[in-house]
């Protein structure tokens, strides 16, 4: 899939869609760079004039034509990367500064095929209740399925609207295309949660600090 795919060209706001499309490919780049097996990772996707008046000595390290540029954050702590209840409640407690336009998240997530997801949900149906007990039970179960694949989650949200989420499947041990840019996918509703909870942080203002 194009960049050019990775959203509605139809939408009115397609001068912030490709700025954002820029962005997330730079994030993309970046973790991809560090291999697999990372804890998710979030980013703050600043302007990029902004920033090289806050930080000059990052003029050097910037892309030039960029509207946004992606700013790495610590990543996520070790339990929040055990399951999607952790996450909602990290995502729950975090903000940002005014000067941040913007922001992404990286995750590492197993990918299964429609008719288990259906059968899982059936399963874990008398656990939903208990939503730790819930989310423990359905991330055990995804990772000993046989037909589980390992794959990125990659979402990136502004303040005035546009979004993207895409996802990149792990490679096959086997598979030769070692070195070549990630192929990354995009399905309609895809992951309208973590959307809106990226949306979410951006609501409350905290003082300026990148």
């Amino acid at each position: 899939m194009t960049e050019s795919e990775w959203f509605d060209p139809e939408s009115g706001d397609a001068q912030a869609e490709r700025a954002l499309v820029r962005s997330v490919r730079e994030v993309v780049d970046y973790v991809d760079a560090g291999g697999w097996d990372q804890r998710p990772q979030l980013f703050a996707l600043v302007p990029t004039a902004e920033l090289a008046a806050a930080e000059p000595s990052l003029l050097d390290q910037l892309e030039d034509g960029t509207e946004l540029t992606p700013v790495a954050q610590e990543r996520l702590p070790a339990d929040v990367a055990g399951g999607s209840h952790a996450l909602d409640e990290f995502l729950g407690t975090t903000t940002w500064p005014a000067s941040v336009a913007g922001c992404a998240l990286v995750q590492e997530i197993v990918v299964l095929p429609p008719d288990a997801e259906s059968d899982l949900d059936s399963a874990l149906a008398p656990l939903l209740a208990d939503r730790d007990a819930a989310d423990q039970a359905a991330r055990l179960a995804a990772e000993e399925h046989p037909e589980r694949r390992d794959g990125r989650l990659i979402v990136a949200v502004l303040r005035d609207g546009p979004s993207i989420a895409l996802l990149q499947l792990r490679p096959d041990e086997e598979d030769d295309g070692f070195g070549d840019p990630p192929e990354l996918l995009t399905y309609e509703n895809l992951a309208p949660n973590v959307i809106a909870a990226l949306h979410a942080t951006l609501d409350a203002v905290e003082d300026d600090d990148f």
